[in-house]
């Protein structure tokens, strides 16, 4: 961990959810292989599924970036079927009970909620997908709010932190994410930021920025008790 004496005692905590709370690839490869085998059989799309790294490799992004990388070839119609066919198959599989969060989360989660910590998601997926992830994994009742680019129809995560800051009275958080758009949200609207450099989506390089990097999620609650008033 470093720059942890930058820090102060938030009144808020906001949270990416894939690769900080959610071991998204326990929902998303299983949906991705499904999606494409039902793209095919609609004659929406021929060959190969693209490979797992793509789209592990572009998580944090716009959905209509992780498309432009996965799929580049195919056209608005495609892409929009994609979308709903993602969001419907990951929530089957959240559904059966094969999707984890990452360990300690819910555990560090109330504890922070008992220190008197004001707790928001804040993703750039759908609002099904992230409303989904959250109330199938028992952590919805956790948040105050939940905010997605989905909904609220941003164009940058840094702007979907700013309304959820404004719109909640928010005077001080610290944005918890794996990505450089994390990282952006965070700087761009004078928030602490702690990487979560836990996850394997992102290179390391996007994380350097971070006032602090954790290799456990549970090493928030630490964080929280040494920070300064």
């Amino acid at each position: 961990m470093q720059n942890e004496n930058r820090l102060r005692k938030p009144e808020a905590m906001i949270f990416d959810m894939d690769g900080t709370l959610f071991q998204t690839e326990t929902a998303l490869l299983p949906a991705y292989h499904r999606m494409f085998d039902v793209l095919r059989a609609e004659g929406l799309y021929t060959g190969e599924t693209p490979p797992e790294r793509l789209i592990l490799g572009s998580l944090g992004m716009l959905l209509e970036e992780i498309w432009q990388i996965v799929i580049p070839d195919a056209d608005e119609n495609v892409r929009s079927r994609a979308n709903d066919l993602l969001l419907e198959l990951q929530l089957e599989v959240l559904k059966g009970g094969e999707a984890l969060l990452y360990p300690d989360v819910k555990e560090t989660l109330e504890v922070l909620q008992q220190r008197g910590v004001r707790l928001f998601v804040a993703s750039n997926g759908l609002e099904g997908y992230v409303k989904g992830v959250s109330d199938a994994l028992g952590i919805a009742p956790l948040f105050e709010a939940q905010y997605s680019a989905g909904e609220y129809q941003t164009a940058t995560k840094v702007l979907l932190v700013e309304m959820l800051l404004k719109n909640h009275g928010v005077n001080s958080a610290w944005m918890v994410g794996d990505r450089s758009s994390d990282v952006q949200a965070g700087l761009g609207n004078g928030l602490g930021v702690i990487g979560c450099a836990y996850a394997d989506f992102g290179a390391n390089h996007e994380l350097e920025n971070a006032d602090v990097l954790i290799t456990k999620f549970g090493q928030l609650i630490e964080l929280y008790e040494q920070a300064g008033e």
